[in-house]
This record gives C-alpha cells, sequence and structure tokens, in this order.
C-alpha cells in the first residue's frame, strides 16, 4: 500500500523535542510528530486540592489541561473560554493525559506540591492526544531534574515513562501514527498509552461505520507496542541531553 505521507505501514511519523520551548515553565518541550506540534509544560506548586485535605490523602497531586489554538486547524477553532465552558473533547483528552501521568509517577515522592501539565496544540495533523501524552512526559520529568538540581527534591518521582500513539485501519490494512487524512477516513482508530516497559495505561478503539477482527485488533496492537518502544527510547534521548541547571534564574525561584 501507499501511505499519503509515503511511510511504511509500521513507521512512525519524525518525532522530534524542542526542549525548553517555555523558559518560565519548570519544564517545557515543543513536541512534533511529523505536522502535528504541541507545546507540553509542567510546573509544580506549593498545596493540594481540597479534597485531599478533607480527606486526609497525602502526598501530591498530578492534573493535565489540553487546549486546541485557534489557528491549530484549517477553519478557526473558537477557545474555550468564549463559549464560556470546555467542550467535550477537551475534557476527555485532558483526563485522558493526567490519568496517563499518574499512572508513572509516584504522587507521595511530590510532597505537598499540584502538579500543572498544560498541553497546547499548535497544529494539528492527527493523534494531538498521543503526542500530548509523549511531550508531557518529557515535560514532567525535565521538571523534576530541575527540583532536584535546585536541591527541593532527591530522587525523580517518575517510576517509568509513559508514551502514546494511535493505530487504525486505513483502506483496509493496519497502519500506525495515522496522520490527519488517514485518521478522517480510517475504518477503525486506536489510542495506545502505555508505560516504556509496554505495560498499558489505557486503550481506546472503535470502528467508524465498520467492524474488525480479532486479529486486526492484535495486529494494531502490535503496532502501537512497536510505537512506543519508538517513542521511548527518543523520550529517554532527549532528557539524557536536558541540562537542569542551565536556566540559573528558574532554579532560583523554585520552591
Amino acid at each position: 500500500m501507499n501511505r499519503i505521507d509515503g511511510r511504511a505501514p509500521d513507521q512512525l511519523r519524525e518525532l522530534k523535542f524542542q526542549l525548553d520551548i517555555a523558559p518560565h515553565a519548570h519544564g517545557s518541550v515543543l513536541v512534533s510528530f511529523g505536522d502535528t506540534q504541541v507545546i507540553c509544560s509542567a510546573m509544580l506548586e506549593k498545596g493540594v486540592p481540597r479534597w485531599m485535605l478533607q480527606q486526609n490523602v497525602q502526598g501530591g497531586w498530578l492534573t493535565a489541561e489540553y487546549s486546541m489554538l485557534p489557528y491549530a486547524t484549517l477553519q478557526r477553532k473558537p477557545r474555550d473560554i468564549s463559549r464560556g465552558r470546555l467542550d467535550g473533547r477537551s475534557s476527555e483528552i485532558q483526563r485522558l493525559i493526567g490519568r496517563s501521568l499518574r499512572a508513572v509517577v509516584d504522587l507521595g515522592g511530590l510532597g505537598q506540591r499540584t502538579l500543572w501539565v498544560d498541553c497546547d496544540v499548535l497544529r494539528a495533523d492527527g493523534g494531538t492526544r498521543t503526542a500530548s501524552i509523549t511531550g508531557a512526559c518529557v515535560a514532567v520529568e525535565m521538571a523534576f531534574r530541575r527540583f532536584i538540581a535546585a536541591g527541593k527534591m532527591n530522587v525523580s518521582p517518575m517510576k517509568k515513562f509513559a508514551g502514546a500513539v494511535s493505530a487504525g485501519i486505513w483502506e483496509g490494512e493496519c497502519v500506525l501514527d495515522l496522520n490527519y487524512p488517514e485518521d478522517k477516513d480510517a475504518s477503525v482508530d486506536c489510542n495506545y498509552a502505555m508505560t516504556e516497559d509496554l505495560e498499558m495505561i489505557e486503550v481506546q478503539g472503535s470502528g467508524e461505520e465498520a467492524t474488525f477482527t480479532e486479529e486486526q485488533m492484535m495486529e494494531m496492537l502490535r503496532l502501537g507496542k512497536k510505537g512506543v518502544s519508538e517513542i521511548s527510547a527518543l523520550q529517554h534521548k532527549a532528557v539524557e541531553s536536558f541540562d537542569p541547571t542551565a536556566n540559573v534564574e528558574i532554579l532560583t525561584r523554585i520552591s
């Protein structure tokens, strides 16, 4: 088969991480899956949600917010604030991001802090939720390493890296990491969030006016595992290139 961008069925789009894209954040990255671009940031603040205090829950908390900037798509997408509420899709995605990261972060290691993760889509060409999870994991580990460099943490609360990727059935064949034209015309679309050792965090999948067989389901899972394995290697490479002491101003403001 010939995919729209010439990739093999089991080939990821080019994945890139540009670190410290937001210099005031404790950790930030511009993650690119092909033409999809998402800015992911992580910031730790003192204090935890009221429900944790009321229920005497120890440790910290992690929460995520997701938004698609108005110019991220071909047609302008109004900001949620202009409608007075978060749309259902954005709410679902930010909950997925939060769940994926809480699965791999030791909340007890945060202390009495809340870790805020923000994912803002600059350009959408399919896979914005999977790109957000992948980039946010890098941004969070950057923040942890900065806190360690500032003497505010002893070890990183990141237990494992988390990554995510899509797989689907396009033109009758299982393919990895769908771009927008493929996603739009796919008969089946799945998203896989996994740890770096390929333990499942969340699986989302459905047919679009279509069904799929057990064999196709297993093939998409195989592709998803292959993709996350490659993503994890690139996440580690990006983080290892990061110097947590480079931004002295951030270090002096860490509390």
